[in-house]
C-alpha cells in the first residue's frame, strides 16, 4: 500500500543521544517490565524496532514546532514505574459500564486485561471481540499484518508504546458484518501512592463491508488496597496513561469511534489514534476531553482510496492549570475524498487548550470537499487558546474551508435567560452546556450521552461563573 503524505504528518522527535534522554531511557525500561513472549517471534521484532528508535531519540521541547505549545517539563519532573496488575471489585467497575454494552466490553486495569470484569457473550459470528492472548488462532498471524503498520507510527510516544507492548484489546470485524451493539473498551488506571505508568493498546479492523460501533474509555478509579482514600485524594492521583490505537477499515466500511479521556486532574495522558481508510469507507470520530493536568490527543487519519468519509468531532472541556492539546491530521490522497472536523474548546481559570488541525489535500486528491472549524469559548479572562487550523492544497479542483473562532459568553444572551426569570449563574451554565450539547448529542449510545452532559453541568457549576 502506498500513501502519499507530507512528512510533516507525523511528529516524531528524533535526535542524538545525550544525557537528556535518559528520562526516555528510564521509561522504556519501565515500560518493558513485566513483557511478556506472547508470539515470540513477530511481537518480539516489533518490540526490538521500537526499543531501537526509543534508544536514538529524545522527548520533544517546545524548540519543536509540533510542541511549541505543549510543555512537557512537567512530566519530566516525575520518576514512574511500571504499573503493576491489580484487581478490582465488579461492583465499583458496574458504574463505570454501558447498558447498551453488557455483553460487549473488555476491561483493563492498569493496561492488564481483566478477564473477571469483561462480557464478550453479546456479539454476531464473524465478530472477534479479545486481548491478545485470548485471540483465536486463525486471527494470531493476520493481526501482525496491521499491528505497528499504521503511518505515523514511529512518533516518539506511540514507538514507547510499542516497545514495552504487553497485551492488546482486538476488535475484528468480518467481511460484511454489521454489529448493531456497540462495542465499550474500558481502560482503568489504578494507582495512588506511588506515580506510575501505563499503556493501553487497541487494534480495530473492519473488513470490506463492516460496520460497527466502539467507544473507547480512559479514566481512573481509586485503589482497592486503600479503601478510605477520599474522592477529593482519587481525582489528585497522579500517573501517565500513553495510549495507542490502530483502526483499519476495509472498503465500504463503517467505524462509528467515540473516545473519552476524563482521567485523574493530576494524570498526564498521551493518546495516538491512526485510522486508515480503504476506498468508499466511512469513519466518524467523536473524541471527549475532560480530564488530566496534561493532555494530548493525536489524531492521524489516511485516506487509501476513493470517495471516502471522514467525520471528526472533537469537545475539550478544561480548568484550573490543565492543559489540553489536540493535534490532528487528515491525509486525503485519493478524488472524491470528503472530510468535516468540528472541534469545540470550554477554557477555564488558567486552563490551555490547543488545537493544531492539518488538512494536506494531495495533487491526484481531485473534487475533495474538505470543511474544519475549532470553535473556542473562554471562561476567564486568564485562560489561554492557540489554534492552528492548517489547510494544505496541492490538487486543483477541490472545495475547501477552515477556520477558527475565540469567544466569551454574550452578556444580551445571558440578558434575555434573565429576563425569562433564570437567575445569571444558571443561564451561564445553560449556554455553556448548549455548546457543549452540539458535539455530545451525536454520540451514538444515550447512555453516555446522558453521562457527559451531568459531568459538563457539574464542572460549570463549580467554575461558578456568575462570579
Amino acid at each position: 500500500m502506498s500513501i502519499q503524505v507530507s512528512p510533516t504528518v507525523t511528529n516524531g522527535s528524533h535526535g542524538n543521544v545525550s544525557g537528556e534522554n535518559n528520562y526516555l531511557l528510564e521509561l522504556l525500561q519501565q515500560c518493558q517490565k513485566g513483557v511478556e513472549t506472547l508470539h515470540v517471534t513477530s511481537l518480539q521484532e516489533i518490540r526490538d524496532r521500537a526499543s531501537a528508535i526509543i534508544r536514538q531519540s529524545t522527548l520533544p521541547t517546545t524548540k519543536i514546532e509540533e510542541w511549541r505549545f505543549t510543555d512537557l517539563s512537567a512530566l519530566k519532573q516525575i520518576d514512574f514505574q511500571a504499573a503493576v496488575p491489580c484487581g478490582l471489585p465488579e461492583a465499583l467497575v458496574a458504574p463505570l459500564t454501558f447498558p447498551e454494552a453488557a455483553n460487549s466490553r473488555l476491561v483493563f486495569i492498569n493496561g492488564v486485561y481483566a478477564s473477571e470484569l469483561s462480557a464478550i457473550g453479546d456479539l454476531p459470528k464473524g465478530v472477534v471481540v479479545s486481548n491478545l492472548s485470548g485471540l483465536p488462532a486463525e486471527y494470531r498471524d493476520r493481526i501482525y499484518n496491521y499491528l505497528a503498520k499504521s503511518e505515523g507510527g514511529e512518533e516518539i510516544f506511540t514507538t514507547l508504546n510499542t516497545a514495552g507492548m504487553t497485551d492488546v484489546a482486538v476488535v475484528w470485524i468480518s467481511k460484511n458484518v454489521v454489529v448493531e451493539t456497540p462495542i465499550h473498551l474500558l481502560f482503568i488506571a489504578n494507582s495512588f501512592r506511588t506515580p506510575t505508568i501505563n499503556q493501553p493498546r487497541c487494534l480495530v479492523v473492519a473488513e470490506t463491508g463492516s460496520s460497527v460501533t466502539l467507544v473507547e474509555d480512559y479514566l481512573n478509579q481509586f485503589n482497592i488496597e486503600e479503601p478510605e482514600t477520599s474522592e477529593a485524594e482519587v481525582s489528585e492521583t497522579v500517573y501517565f496513561t500513553n495510549a495507542v490505537t490502530e483502526i483499519w477499515l476495509g472498503e465500504n466500511a463503517q467505524v462509528r469511534h467515540t473516545r473519552v479521556e476524563r482521567e485523574s486532574v493530576e494524570a498526564f495522558h498521551i493518546g495516538k489514534t491512526a485510522i486508515t481508510q480503504a476506498r468508499d469507507s466511512r469513519y466518524t470520530c467523536n473524541a471527549i476531553t475532560l480530564g488530566a493536568k496534561l493532555s494530548r490527543h493525536n489524531l492521524d487519519i489516511f485516506q487509501t482510496g476513493e470517495q471516502t468519509e471522514t467525520i471528526l468531532n472533537g469537545l475539550t472541556m478544561v480548568a484550573g492549570q490543565q492543559t489540553a492539546d489536540t493535534h490532528s491530521a487528515i491525509a486525503l490522497n485519493y478524488p472524491y475524498g470528503m472530510s468535516r472536523q468540528l472541534h469545540k474548546c470550554i477554557v477555564a481559570d488558567k486552563a490551555h487548550t490547543v488545537f493544531n488541525g492539518r488538512v494536506f489535500v494531495a495533487k491526484a486528491a481531485q473534487l475533495t470537499d474538505a470543511g474544519q472549524l475549532n470553535r473556542n469559548l473562554l471562561l476567564s479572562p486568564k485562560a489561554r487558546v492557540d489554534t492552528k487550523p492548517q489547510l494544505e492544497i496541492i490538487a486543483d479542483n477541490v472545495k475547501c474551508s477552515h477556520g477558527a473562532t475565540v469567544s466569551q459568553l454574550e452578556d444580551d444572551e445571558i440578558f434575555y435567560l434573565q429576563s425569562r426569570g433564570i437567575n445569571a449563574a444558571d443561564a451561564q451554565n445553560l449556554l455553556v452546556n448548549a455548546f457543549a450539547a452540539e458535539i455530545i448529542n451525536q454520540l451514538p449510545i444515550l447512555s453516555l450521552q446522558q453521562t457527559l452532559l451531568k459531568a459538563v453541568t457539574r464542572e460549570a457549576t463549580t467554575l461558578n461563573l456568575a462570579d
